[in-house]
């Protein structure tokens, strides 16, 4: 990711670990790749967003009863 940002690769780890800080033009670029808008960045309640988008794109190109095993599948996982 941080590469993808055209920065050095220790970057984002960087970030994370408090080290450094991210201006805001760095703050929209890493919002940008992430695809999510910087209200959802703060989102608490807002998960997974990058994956939702792939899950859903991948979850439509199954049949329907491919899409009922999934749903069992991720049924069974969350109980």
């Amino acid at each position: 990711m941080s590469l993808a940002l055209g920065q050095n690769d220790t970057y984002i780890n960087k970030i994370e670990t408090g080290q450094r800080s991210v201006s805001l033009s760095g703050f929209f670029r890493i919002c940008d790749y992430l695809k999510i808008s910087p209200a959802d960045f703060f989102n608490l309640e807002v998960q997974n967003t990058t994956y939702d988008a792939k899950l859903m794109e991948q979850f439509k190109k199954l049949s329907p009863t491919q899409a009922k095993h999934i749903l069992f599948v991720i049924n069974e996982m969350i109980r």
